[in-house]
């Protein structure tokens, strides 16, 4: 249910993007620099929450995320200057950032007493919350203004929390009577090679999470702008991919069963860095849905897997030190794609995309040695 509300309360302020930019006159590098807000607030926080999560839980933090993120997320709609946009977006980044690191935390826990590889199928409903969200943002965006459509899905992330969070609190783990693997690992300074590990997954988490980023922030924008898209089916561009990523998630524990961690990575780069291509450069907004399509089936596995592996040597530790590497590429990627548009062209921007997935299917591929380590 977090995972879902996370993907939810993000895609539906990701489709509300090219208002808010309208709002408050933005030009694209301006609005980049704007954006950046989410990332940093993102960064600030995550390291914070790993400690957060060793002292009082997962669980707890979780829930407490789960209500500053709604709270959070009506704030943008109500600035008009790229200056106040940033300062908000502050606000929702740490937020979501948060929120991020507690329950990939707690799905890490999970996931070592299953003694499967069901990461993916945690993030599988992020993107399916992102779907539903930005297909909803995509019936409305004609119709509401965006102020009143991020009012909404606040009370909707408060009503979610308020179902959900008491179920977590009530089934929080058991301190063991003897420290855990996660907890031995946690305590003790991990050795160099180790860090290493954490630090190229970490890097991976990176090179898929510039490029979910971009075409959160920037997808919409490129359909209405440069494709002359309707703003519906712009709205549907990131609905479509949230769509692809969440196929390719639901299918991520048989994949990391059926090839293992390294031929998954690698796949999915590929894949990815040959949509984005079609997405970035194709002359029809129907053929660039399809890139966008195939771009989320190639990055569907890689952020999971990345953190997941993290994760598993270090506990939050890993977790938060690999998802602030991953959100580093978000913290990257609008400004960049934003200066980049504005010098260039936004479709020639968004190859930057293909470029990093290729690089994540190239250390994939150089991380095999550290899929048993």
């Amino acid at each position: 249910m977090f995972f879902a509300l996370d993907g939810f309360l993000f895609a539906g302020w990701v489709v509300r993007i090219p208002a808010i930019k309208q709002q408050t006159g933005a030009s694209a590098s301006t609005l980049g620099l704007a954006l950046l807000g989410v990332s940093a607030g993102a960064v600030i926080t995550m390291m914070l929450t790993g400690r957060l999560c060793r002292r009082h839980g997962s669980h707890a933090v979780t829930v407490v995320c789960g209500v500053l993120l709604p709270l959070s997320i009506a704030l943008p709609a109500q600035t008009h200057s790229a200056l106040a946009l940033g300062l908000v977006l502050l606000v929702f980044g740490a937020a979501y950032g948060g929120m991020n690191v507690a329950m990939n935390s707690a799905a890490v826990d999970l996931v070592a007493e299953l003694r499967r590889p069901v990461m993916p199928g945690f993030h599988a409903a992020f993107s399916l919350g992102g779907m539903v969200g930005a297909g909803l943002g995509g019936l409305v965006a004609g119709g509401l203004s965006a102020a009143n459509h991020l009012f909404l899905l606040a009370a909707v992330g408060l009503l979610v929390t308020a179902a959900a969070g008491p179920v977590l609190l009530r089934n929080r783990p058991a301190p063991p009577a003897a420290p855990s693997r996660t907890e031995r690992l946690t305590r003790r300074r991990l050795d160099p090679r180790a860090r290493r590990i954490v630090v190229l997954f970490g890097v991976i988490a990176l090179c898929t999470a510039y490029g979910e980023g971009a075409l959160a922030d920037w997808g919409a924008l490129h359909l209405e702008q440069d494709l002359d898209a309707h703003p519906g089916l712009a709205a549907a561009g990131y609905a479509l991919f949230a769509l692809t990523m969440t196929i390719g998630r639901l299918t991520g524990t048989l994949l990391l069963e059926r090839l293992g961690q390294t031929r998954t990575l690698v796949l999915g780069g590929a894949t990815a860095a040959a949509g984005m291509l079609l997405g970035a450069l194709a002359p029809t907004a129907w053929l660039a849905l399809a890139g966008f399509a195939v771009t989320g089936l190639g990055l569907a596995n890689i952020f999971p897997v990345a953190v997941g592996r993290a994760g598993e040597l270090a506990g939050p530790s890993g977790v938060a030190a690999a998802s602030t590497l991953g959100y580093g590429g978000m913290l990257l990627g609008p400004p960049a794609i934003g200066f980049l548009a504005d010098w260039f062209s936004l479709p020639v921007a968004l190859t930057t995309v293909a470029l990093l997935a290729a690089a994540a299917a190239v250390l994939g591929y150089g991380a095999r040695n550290a899929a048993h380590a």
